[in-house]
């Protein structure tokens, strides 16, 4: 796939805000910090002046009367910048503070709030401490660190800048899309540090993916915890589908899971907001296990539906232990799809016939074979797993929202569907953990390595892994 960048010194425009690139940087920024306060898509509160000045006019042009000062609080501060309750205020700020800010019931001006962020430590390099290097990749390398912020790990995935070339727009698109995702199945982007040479997104630091996870169990998963980690994955990707947002890379590898087992979507490189009039997509998306047969057979129109072929995949590999589809090629990728699910006809897809591609590689007439067969695990109710079965057909394939409420769930209880799905008027959490419910845990994995495993359905990490 072609990777295309964007110039930090060009005029940007995106969401119908025009400005440079660190000016880009703090627009992005805006809404990802966020707690209690009300803010509009700029970053303001919805009350602020749209100039850049710091002073505040009455519709009518007069100018509000000033106010006596109160004495600014933690509590003032945190709600006026949105900040997170953790946050660690340098010495002196709150002193600066009372000389300095316009009165507390004025809202800020984008600049002013801009300054605020950067005071504290918002978007400085110097605020996050690297601690060990997790993996590295063609532009980014993964570093688990510390916040002097909040004391809290984080990780912080270092995208290099080429001077000709600028930045990645997968990084652009990431930070977009991830700053207005905010859930508990998602992975948090925290922060982002744009300087000559990189840019630096700040992510919430997990212990480990679902690959790494697999692989400590021996790949013996607890079919228990299957439907618990299955269920997190369908809760995220309901989120993301209900606001248009495919995600386009669903693999075990960017499924992040930390101690508690909270498991979290992660790496929206490749995501893209579902549009009008864009009907049309880019068809190299998707690591090829886990890619759909219409996008394998050069298909670029698709919807939600691609990424529930992934989901169906990682199913199976969960609960079998091993890939369903482990092609090499995308002629090998269709084999293996086909030698299973059997060669596909105008009953089973119609339309197939008239594709040049899949004319082109003349497969053998295989017919499909029971899914069961090749997933014992599954048992004799395998039938209750059939609702995640891969449909050649797209539009066939089972959405996320619906897929949460099949009887296969139903031993998590009826209050995982019920918890938060809005976001409250006052910005906390957008949605809670599946595990603020005591019914709601995780049992030993048959192949669990660790002899120190607790009993209370917790697991700890040996190892460690970031966005």
């Amino acid at each position: 796939m072609t990777e295309r960048r964007l110039d930090f010194s060009l005029t940007v425009v995106g969401d119908g805000w025009v400005g440079t690139g660190d000016e880009l940087v703090w627009f992005l920024l805006a809404d990802i910090v966020h707690e209690n306060l009300k803010m509009g898509s700029d970053g303001e509160s919805d009350q602020a002046s749209g100039t850049s000045s710091d002073e505040v006019q009455s519709p009518t042009g007069v100018c509000l009367r000033s106010r006596v000062h109160r004495r600014i609080s933690m509590e003032d501060l945190n709600k006026r910048l949105s900040l997170p309750a953790d946050i660690r205020i340098p010495d002196g700020y709150l002193e600066k503070l009372q000389l300095s800010s316009p009165p507390f019931d004025q809202p800020l001006s984008r600049r002013s709030r801009r300054a605020s962020l950067s005071e504290i430590g918002f978007g400085k390099l110097e605020t996050y401490i690297k601690l060990d290097k997790l993996g590295e990749g063609t532009y980014a390398t993964v570093f688990k660190g510390r916040s002097k912020l909040t004391d809290n790990l984080v990780a912080l995935k270092e995208i290099r800048l080429e001077h000709e070339e600028g930045a990645p727009c997968t990084a652009i698109r990431e930070v977009s899309l991830l700053k207005d995702l905010k859930h508990a199945n998602i992975v948090t982007l925290h922060d982002i540090v744009h300087t000559e040479k990189s840019l630096t997104l700040v992510f919430e630091y997990l212990d480990k993916d679902l690959k790494q996870y697999m692989d400590d169990c021996g790949n013996i998963m607890s079919m228990h915890n299957v439907k618990v980690f299955l269920f997190q994955i369908l809760r995220g990707l309901s989120y993301c589908h209900r606001r248009k947002v495919l995600h386009r890379d669903l693999k075990p590898q960017n499924l992040l899971i930390n101690e508690k087992g909270e498991l979290k979507l992660a790496d929206f490189g490749l995501a893209r907001a579902k549009s009008v009039p864009t009907k049309t997509y880019s068809n190299e998306v998707v690591t090829l296990w886990y890619r759909p047969p219409d996008v394998l057979l050069g298909s670029s129109e698709y919807s939600t539906q691609i990424d529930m072929w992934g989901v169906g995949c990682i199913f199976y590999e969960m609960a079998a232990g091993r890939p369903l589809f482990p092609g090499s090629t995308v002629e090998d990728e269709l084999h293996l799809i086909f030698r299973l699910l059997g060669t596909p006809t105008e009953d089973k897809w119609p339309g197939i016939s008239s594709i040049e591609e899949f004319k082109s590689y003349n497969f053998p007439k295989y017919k499909p074979q029971p899914l069961i067969n090749h997933a014992p695990r599954y048992g004799a109710r395998g039938s209750r797993f059939l609702f995640l079965s891969p449909q050649y057909e797209s539009k066939a394939r089972i959405s996320a929202d619906e897929a949460m409420k099949q009887s296969y769930f139903r031993q998590l209880g009826t209050r995982v569907h019920a918890l938060p799905e809005s976001e409250p008027p006052l910005f906390v959490t957008a949605h809670v953990s599946i595990f603020t419910l005591k019914e709601v845990q995780l049992q030993r994995d048959p192949g669990y390595r660790n002899s120190s495993y607790p009993e209370s359905g917790e697991w700890r990490s040996s190892s460690a892994s970031g966005s």
